[in-house]
């Protein structure tokens, strides 16, 4: 497995396409895309640009945002997953998002591609000199918040959050 996070390119237009698709038009969480995506060249390029103005320090972040990295879980040449890194957390990340969310495409998944792009955001955030990071992950996400638990993640709590599509949010720190 040669896994690494790259950043959204239109090189891999095809693999990134595919990888939006194969999530049927639902939240893909770590994508910087709201659903329903389409695998099309105009999102794809709406989201590069994105991607290059969030991860830019040397300007203010957008008025309610952070500034973020947004990467691809990228195996060969194939998107097998994406991963959302935040600098830091505003209100609505410390309470619901956490600094890092991610998601594997759908036929990619149990194969260890989680746990290798969390291992990799986690470098990001030591790059940075955070101390600990927050994730989030759904109750009912057992394959999420074992992969938070296995890479060192504490339960700090779980929230009954049904107005933000969440019956039971899991929050979890990781001392790095």
């Amino acid at each position: 497995m040669s896994v690494r996070l790259i950043r959204p390119t239109a090189e891999l237009f095809d693999s990134w396409s595919s990888a939006v698709t194969e999530f049927d038009g639902v939240h893909i969480d770590g994508s910087g895309t709201t659903a329903p995506v389409a695998g099309d060249r105009e999102t794809l390029d709406a989201l590069i640009a994105k991607a290059e103005q969030m991860a830019d320090t040397s300007i203010p972040a957008p008025e309610g945002y952070v500034h973020n990295d947004l990467y691809w879980i990228v195996d060969a040449d194939e998107v097998v997953g994406f991963v959302s890194f935040r600098h830091e957390l505003n209100d609505w990340l410390r309470r619901i998002g956490g600094h890092i969310g991610y998601a594997v495409r759908p036929t990619r998944r149990r194969q260890g591609y989680a746990r290798t792009g969390l291992a990799l955001a986690l470098d990001r955030a030591r790059e940075l000199g955070l101390e600990r990071v927050m994730l989030t992950c759904d109750d009912d996400n057992p394959g999420s918040f074992r992969t938070i638990e296995g890479a060192g993640g504490v339960l700090e709590d779980k929230l009954e959050m049904p107005e933000e599509g969440h019956a039971l949010l899991r929050r979890y720190w990781i001392t790095l």
